[in-house]
This record gives structure tokens, sequence and C-alpha cells, in this order.
């Protein structure tokens, strides 16, 4: 039996008197390559920070590095979001602040934080263009990390981990945000690295992992569990169950409140650019009321610059030939009065959201389009948040921080805030990115349901098999220009 990499002893963690981990033992030996699974809360990040030495923990967590390997005897944990700071060292963005010229200024570009980490680690920069090809990323070198879109983020997060190539890598939901063919040129590159040494733990949800991975560990009840990837796989396939719906509240089952039967979206022509790059080009879409669409595209495509134009948070939309609801942009409508009408859940919001808000203070802030709750709702808001707290399973967090929530039960508190309002217009950006395939399954029936009055939906996702069924039209695109606009039921 070969030595331990890894070896856990009573260790035990606890958030707020719950425990989470209690009494865990677990050895990782040589060679072995671990997925680490689990439902929404059981304890797989907090496991994971604990071995990379991120968090005080009471146990032993022992780490034994090979002494004769030219990779470096550390263990670096790669967490599920992008932490950046601006050039004076504030980390303090808002969401529409990603489209404000003065904040790219701001703000170091790719090429200028590789170069920080590469001497900061003492890294060997030729090595770099390797992994940037495979993840497609030369294009982004020159853009301001503010810019990027949470795949783009994702993506950096990648290169610097790979680059690094410790002794133990430690990846939290990697492939969140990253499209098809990224997805399968990272399996491709982790294999690669883990040929050349480095051993892997892979926290995910995903069905198509790295070849390498031959071990299974499952959190249940604070306890490892460990499987081969096979066993894991059958065990998988019987345990799926589908939960029940309740009833929709009886607020959200009419037409929104300002349901408007003309257009919803018109473009005719429309082009962003940020200096000589050009994101969107000639771009003519129109939706109309109580329509369902797709929107798909490789990572960098658009998608997220063509749906701040809809959401009313990118500036650029006053120069183009743009409709929304009806109305030319810049005809004297406000941000304010087009975010009363729009329900918007995306990576980005989720990411710059308040987290030091309640879950029921951020469900209650989507009567505002707010991150976060500033005034007194009033007694009828009250009640329907508390209809869509019980909708959404979650009356026992109502008072819960949203940072000390499992990122599942986060995803459904920004939709119940998304939804509250009755939008005429609902837009979900990624919105199951961290959930496994049940919880995904579950949220998609809820958007089903959700959108049987009527509701205008437009739904980003990168995979068919993992989208609500109510979507009826699909729009692609590939290089900021539309690839493809089809009625999906036909092209079934």
């Amino acid at each position: 039996m070969s030595d331990p990499v890894v070896h856990i002893t009573n260790l035990n963690i606890k958030y707020h008197q719950k425990v989470v981990l209690g009494d865990m033992n677990w050895t990782i030996r040589r060679k072995e390559h671990w997925l680490l699974c689990g439902k929404s809360g059981s304890g797989k990040t907090t496991l994971a920070k604990a071995i990379a030495g991120a968090d005080h923990v009471y146990g032993n967590v022992e780490l034994h590095f090979d002494a004769e390997s030219a990779l470096p005897a550390k263990a670096l944990y790669v967490a599920n979001w992008y932490q950046f700071k601006d050039l004076e060292g504030q980390s303090n963005f808002y969401y529409q602040q990603r489209y404000n010229k003065q904040a790219v200024e701001v703000t170091a570009t790719v090429n200028a934080e590789l170069e920080a980490y590469g001497k900061k680690n003492g890294l060997n920069f030729s090595s770099l263009d390797r992994i940037i090809d495979a993840l497609g990323y030369a294009a982004l070198l020159d853009s301001a990390l503010i810019q990027l879109s949470s795949g783009e983020h994702k993506k950096l997060q990648l290169v610097k981990a790979l680059w690094f190539k410790p002794q133990l890598l430690i990846l939290d939901q990697p492939y969140n945000g990253l499209d098809a063919a990224s997805r399968k040129n990272l399996n491709v590159l982790i294999d690669e690295f883990v040929g050349a040494g480095l051993q892997l733990i892979l926290i995910s949800n995903e069905r198509d992992l790295p070849s390498c991975i031959n071990r299974v560990a499952e959190i249940r009840e604070g306890q490892i569990h460990e499987s081969n990837l096979e066993e894991h796989q059958a065990s998988h396939k019987m345990t799926i169950k589908e939960e029940a719906l309740k009833p929709v509240p009886a607020f959200l089952r009419d037409f929104p409140v300002a349901y408007n039967a003309c257009g919803i979206i018109r473009m005719i022509d429309v082009n962003i650019s940020y200096g000589d790059k050009q994101v969107l080009k000639d771009i003519n879409w129109e939706v109309n009321a109580g329509e369902k669409w797709l929107l798909q595209g490789h990572n960098g495509s658009g998608k997220s610059t063509l749906l701040s134009l809809i959401s009313g948070d990118h500036p650029q939309a006053y120069s183009n030939n743009f409709y929304l609801f009806g109305n030319k942009r810049g005809s004297g409508e406000s941000i304010w009065d087009i975010k009363a009408r729009i329900g918007l859940i995306s990576p980005e919001l989720h990411w710059y959201f308040d987290a030091s808000a309640t879950v029921w203070q951020s469900i209650v802030s989507g009567f505002y389009d707010s991150s976060g709750l500033f005034c007194d709702p009033g007694a009828t808001k009250k009640a329907q948040a508390d209809e869509l707290l019980s909708y959404f399973g979650l009356d026992e967090y109502k008072n819960t921080l949203m940072n000390k929530l499992p990122l599942g039960k986060q995803r459904l508190a920004l939709l119940a805030r998304t939804i509250i309002k009755n939008p005429e217009l609902l837009i979900l950006d990624e919105p199951c990115q961290g959930l496994d395939h049940q919880q995904t399954k579950h949220f998609n029936k809820l958007v089903d349901e959700l959108c049987k009055n009527g509701t205008t939906l437009i739904y980003v996702g990168h995979f068919e098999s993992q989208l609500p069924s109510c979507i009826e039209k699909k729009i692609v695109l590939e290089n900021g220009e539309v690839k493809l606009i089809e009625n999906r039921l036909e092209s079934v």
C-alpha cells in the first residue's frame, strides 16, 4: 500500500452550532485522484479548505509531500468564486460597474494579473502558452479583470492553478460557466498534468470527468463514504428522486402586473465595441411577449453583453437602434423603469450581491432591484416574501445570512428574489451553476411552473439536457454575431 498524501483524523467543524464535519477520518494515498461529492451544504468546500489549510480546524490534517517531486510541495485550493481587487486594493465592486469606463481604467488586465502571479510564485512563463491556448484564453489577455464574464473568470482561475501545478490540486466546481468545448479541453489538461505527477481532488456535480478520477468520496451526515466511480454512478442513478412541487403562490399565477402585448425586445443592427474590440456585431433579434428563448454561445461569444443591454445595465444601449417593451431606448425612460419590468439572475449578479443580507431581506429586495433591503416593504410585500420562502423550502433559513448558505440554497433564494415582483421578462443566466443534477431538474421544473402565467423568458444554458421544458426558441451567438435563430420545437 502506497504512502498517504493526506491523512485526516477526528476532524470536527461547526458553523453556528451545526455540525458540518464530525469526527471525520479520511486517507488519500499517492496516485489516488478523488471526486468529492455530496448534497449542497454537506461540507465539501469546508473539507477542501481544511485540507488546503485555509480554515482553522479541530482535529488533525496531515499532508505528506514527495520530497523528490519537481512540483511545488503545496496543496492549492481553487475556490468556486474568483475574487480580485482594483489597482488601489479595493474589492467592493457593484454589478453595473463592469460596464463603466472608469472602473475598467482602475482594474488590472489579465496580462498584468498573470505577470504578477508568475513573478510571485517563480513560474516559468514559457509554460503558460500551452495552458492559455488549450483553454482558448489568448484573446482575453488585454481585457480588464472587471470586464470578464463568470466563465472567463473561471478560466483565469484554472490557468493560474495549472500553471502553478502543485503536488496536490483541489478544484471546487471548476466547470461552472464553461462551455462544452472548454470543459473537454480542461479534462484533457488535467489528465496531462496528473500524468506529470499532480494529485487531484475534484469537487463537481458533472458526469463528464477527467479519466484520471479513480476514487469517489461522498460526504453524508459529516462522514466520508468511499466508493469507486462505477459504484458511485450506479448508486446515483438509483437514488435520484423527483421532488414534488408545491402550488405556485397565488400572486404569481396571473399575468405580470404590467403585462404588455407589444414586442418585448427588438434589436436592429446593434453593435457594441470597447475601443478597437467589437463585442457584438449587427445583432438583429425580436422577442415577443410570452415567448420562451434559449440563449447559447461559447465563452466570450457576447451573451453577457447582450443581456446587459436588455437589463438596462449597458450604457451603449442609447447609441443603438434598440427597442425594449415597445419603446426606443433613450426616449425618456430611466434604468429603474426598465428594471421594474425585468427579473434577472446571473453568475455576475450573484457574485456582486450583498452577501451580508439575510435570505428574507435578499428576497424582498427583488421588489426594489437593490442589493440588500433598505426600507420597510409593508405588510403585503412581507407576506409575499414569506410565501416564497415556503414555496422554495427556505423557511428555516429566513434569518440566515446569504454568505452562510450553501450555494444551492443561495441560488433558490436569488430565484425567489428574481420572480417576487412577477416581472414581464425573466432573464435566467446560467441559473443552475453549482447545483447537482437533482437540484437542477427541480429548479427547471420550478421555472416551468412559474412561466405558465405568460412571463417572457430568456434562459442561458450550455447543455440541452439541463433546460426547462417550456423553452420554444433558440438564438446562438458566435464571436459577437448571430449564428443561428430557430424554433427549438421544430429542431427536436
